[in-house]
């Protein structure tokens, strides 16, 4: 129940059920701090699908941690998927010392982080008892904003200069508002500042379904909204592109509530985000299409106005 939800209540989504979180998780790393995490997950279920995602950079002191993203992360725990969150190196709240090298981004060390999460999912699910035994390893996907965009990109098979960082493991992603190419197509100073933002997405193969607001106007380059569109043009494993209409970097508010984050908090706005994001995952890791196809049909009539989806098989 939602009252604030207008036109995407025509989006079909299924019902919430219960959910249960366990934070802190910690994993141990060599030669640093551990790795904490946020699980939520359905309260009943087995063979429960797995979403590992990815926060930003944003603003936020929290939100760019395993305590933010609670509008997205929950509801799609609320329906069916195990989510993890790791607090990444980046992060202001618990990352790495900003003295390390590689600070502050941390870029490779967010790639390390994802891929011994699940290196160590047996361990995730031991310190989580009601989980344990539940998620079905064999059905991975991996969703990131902004920089966590970035992040996912690359495990989904993005190179940079040639090295390569995909994961077989993940058979699915979803990019939100994530960082389109880098090196010429940045304003010089960001170019500099950003070198690892110069990646290949042409060997993405991996389905994946790219988001993006239709007014966010990214500050690293002259090209405009359509710059994070660019994984969806480039990368054969991209399927959809997702323009939320009229939305900035938040696309509705997905990283908070009442977030610094969230230029405009709109709540059509982000239960299209979330409605359809989780009917591409249930479509992507074999839970059934129909809220994706009904869904499709409904931006064209009764959800008219609130985005774009245009798919390489149309």
């Amino acid at each position: 129940m939602n009252r604030l939800i207008d036109l995407a209540r025509h989006l079909p989504t299924p019902h919430a059920e219960l959910t249960v979180a366990y934070s802190p998780i910690r994993l141990p790393m060599p030669d640093r701090p551990p790795l904490e995490l946020r699980l939520t997950a359905p309260v009943k279920g087995t063979s429960l699908p797995l979403v590992l995602f990815s926060h930003g950079h944003g603003p936020s002191n929290y939100i760019p941690s395993k305590e933010g993203y609670a509008p997205i992360v929950q509801f799609w725990a609320e329906r069916g998927f195990a989510v993890i969150q790791p607090t990444h190196a980046n992060s202001r709240v618990a990352g790495l010392d900003a003295n390390r090298p590689n600070a502050p981004f941390f870029w490779r060390e967010r790639v390390a982080e994802m891929r011994y999460i699940l290196d160590q999912l047996d361990e995730v699910e031991r310190q989580a008892r009601e989980i344990q035994g539940r998620i079905d390893h064999s059905r991975i996907a991996v969703a990131g904003h902004s920089f966590g965009g970035h992040t996912c990109s690359l495990l989904l098979g993005a190179s940079f200069h040639g090295e390569t960082f995909s994961d077989p493991r993940i058979m699915a992603g979803v990019l939100l508002a994530a960082p389109g190419r880098g090196g010429r197509d940045l304003k010089p100073e960001h170019a500099e500042r950003f070198p690892f933002f110069d990646v290949d997405f042409t060997k993405i193969n991996t389905p994946t379904l790219v988001v993006c607001g239709g007014e966010d106007n990214p500050h690293f380059t002259k090209r405009g909204p359509e710059w994070h569109a660019d994984v969806f043009s480039d990368a054969p494993g991209a399927e959809a592109v997702l323009t939320i209409l009229g939305m900035g970097h938040g696309l509705g508010g997905i990283a908070g509530w009442d977030a610094r984050e969230t230029e405009a908090e709109v709540p059509d706005a982000l239960e299209t985000t979330r409605r359809l994001s989780l009917a591409w995952l249930r479509k992507s890791m074999g839970l059934g299409s129909k809220e994706w196809f009904e869904g499709r049909d409904a931006l064209q009539v009764a959800g008219q106005g609130l985005a774009d989806l245009i798919e390489k098989n149309d």
